[in-house]
């Protein structure tokens, strides 16, 4: 398995990976529409045998502060082929994504997702603790990718249009 950045080429399989993992369109619309909107930060695959079998996209979503914006990263969608899960494709996606981010100097990422997975990656529900959001607190997790990202970090997240929140 090789993972890389996704290229043009890749959209289509990209869509069915998405649509195949989630076993609905919505959040491949959001990634066609999170690229319109000029929002995302990095788009990886996981490929094998020419075949694409696993995507996640990070997208620039800000958390909004009495003392203005900090940038942050959203983790949105990430999906892997069903016959393909559970072979540490997701895990791989999500650590070499993270890589990147740190090369790209982010220093906060933020998922909603399960409660028991993204943990092992250093995201914390209780490090989400001072950022107001919709989701249910057990499920919204922050990581930081920089030492004390969060330290004094009070407010609202605030995520791209696509996302229609």
């Amino acid at each position: 398995m090789h993972v890389r950045g996704e290229h043009p080429r890749d959209r289509a399989q990209v869509r069915a990976v998405n649509e195949a993992a989630f076993r609905r369109p919505d959040e491949a619309d959001l990634i066609e529409a999170l690229r319109d909107e000029g929002a995302v930060l990095l788009s990886l695959v996981a490929e094998a045998g020419g075949q694409i079998r696993g995507h996640i996209l990070f997208s620039r979503m800000t958390v909004e502060t009495a003392h203005g914006s900090v940038a942050a990263v959203s983790l949105a969608p990430m999906a892997v082929l069903p016959g393909h899960q559970g072979q540490g494709i997701g895990s791989e996606l999500v650590r070499r994504g993270l890589d990147r981010l740190r090369d790209q100097r982010e220093s906060i990422v933020i998922v909603l997702g399960h409660e028991h997975y993204y943990p092992r990656f250093g995201f914390s529900s209780e490090k989400a603790r001072s950022l107001s959001s919709p989701s249910p607190p057990e499920a919204y997790m922050a990581l930081e990718l920089s030492a004390s990202a969060l330290d004094g970090v009070q407010g609202t997240v605030r995520y791209a249009a696509a996302f229609g929140l």
